[in-house]
């Protein structure tokens, strides 16, 4: 099969890493995007292991398009639309790209739409049913210069979200991209891992989930359960072979997140419970300037407002400038890894980063920037 992992921007090659490593093949990496292939096991597999991707896509039919009507007579062709969407079935349009002919996006989903049900009129006098929160199954329609390409989205949402995280902060950084940013730090549970500014904890939960092999995806639904060559006995296989990867009995060194906010301290110790790691991850309700840090030197990660929707610049430069105080006062020989948006706030740091990774925090261009504390 041919698939499409959609992947937060600046995440492509570790992307690449990723379903390399859970067996997928012929893997390049596009913007925001990772094509590959798989038989149907790798398909499973990437639902229930892989951290980075947005939704995995299975390409199932690719067709020259360019105007409405062409789309919508390639459509009706390009699949047996009684064995993989029966008039029973509820259904969603996704649609990403355009091309000469076909600029807007919601109209094109129409014409896929409209493509699909007047097929299923003409041949069994009634239709599908369009839901567009809980469909049986979604269809995902990319548009380019050359066409179309026709996929069936695996997951009835998009997998960043891992079920753990009821309470947020204000400002949340999505799991996978929170994922994303601790395989490019290379912690590897070997050393202390603390947050000095932690918010909703998701970079620690993500960083220990890792570090003990859990299944981002092992206890959730997806839409994949229904389609028509769906495999119950190789799905189970990929399901017991995951948990048999799993060390819940890893003894991991001190995993540190710190909150001045008592309520979002709070909301944080409920996602560290709900994501069952309250054993390996302490949440403390003070602030930084507090913190007390191990004498085993390890990696410190933080994701701090940058002034693009939270706090006044002044104070948020206030809170840079204190931060690299602290730093340079009491983790001499630490890593530190800063997620940034606003280059002036990182520069109140006074500290200079020896790399720099460019990524995209909900539409904020960002650098996940590392510094070696002397």
């Amino acid at each position: 099969m041919q698939g499409i992992a959609v992947l937060p921007e600046g995440l492509e090659e570790e992307g690449v890493r990723e379903l390399i490593s859970l067996g997928a093949k012929s893997v390049k990496a596009h913007r925001r995007s990772v094509s590959f292939e798989g038989d149907m096991s790798c398909f499973y597999r990437l639902h229930l292991q892989a951290r980075l991707p947005f939704r995995l896509l299975r390409e199932m039919a690719r067709f020259p398009c360019d105007s409405p009507n062409t789309l919508y007579s390639a459509v009706q062709n390009c699949l047996d639309w009684e064995r993989w969407l029966p008039t029973s079935m509820s259904f969603r349009v996704d649609v990403s790209g355009r091309s000469d002919g076909l600029r807007h996006s919601h109209y094109s989903a129409l014409q896929v739409k409209n493509a699909v049900v007047d097929w299923q009129r003409s041949c069994f006098g009634k239709r599908s049913d369009i839901a567009l929160d809980k469909p049986d199954i979604c269809l995902h329609l990319h548009l380019n210069q050359f066409g179309g390409i026709l996929s069936l989205d695996g997951s009835a949402g998009s997998l960043h979200k891992r079920g753990y995280r009821a309470a947020m902060g204000v400002a949340p950084l999505k799991e996978n991209l929170a994922a994303g940013l601790m395989r490019l730090s290379a912690w590897d549970g070997s050393v202390p891992l603390v947050d000095p500014l932690c918010g909703s904890g998701t970079l620690l939960i993500e960083a220990v989930s890792l570090a003990l092999g859990l299944s981002p995806g092992l206890h959730r639904s997806y839409l994949l359960e229904g389609w028509a060559d769906f495999d119950p006995s190789l799905w189970q296989k990929e399901k017991n072979q995951i948990r048999r990867l799993e060390v819940l009995d890893r003894k991991l060194p001190l995993i540190l997140g710190c909150e001045k906010d008592a309520q979002v301290a709070k909301q944080a110790k409920d996602n560290v419970e709900a994501a069952g790691l309250d054993k390996f991850i302490r949440i403390q309700n003070i602030p930084f300037a507090k913190l007390s840090l191990p004498k085993q030197h390890g990696f410190i990660v933080c994701n701090p407002p940058y002034g693009k929707r939270l706090g006044a610049d002044e104070d948020l430069k206030l809170l840079y400038e204190a931060l690299g105080i602290f730093l340079k006062k009491n983790a001499s020989g630490w890593q530190f890894w800063l997620l940034n948006g606003n280059p002036e706030l990182s520069s109140s740091i006074r500290m200079k980063s020896s790399r720099r990774f460019s990524v995209n925090n909900g539409g904020i261009d960002c650098r996940w920037l590392k510094y070696l504390i002397h």
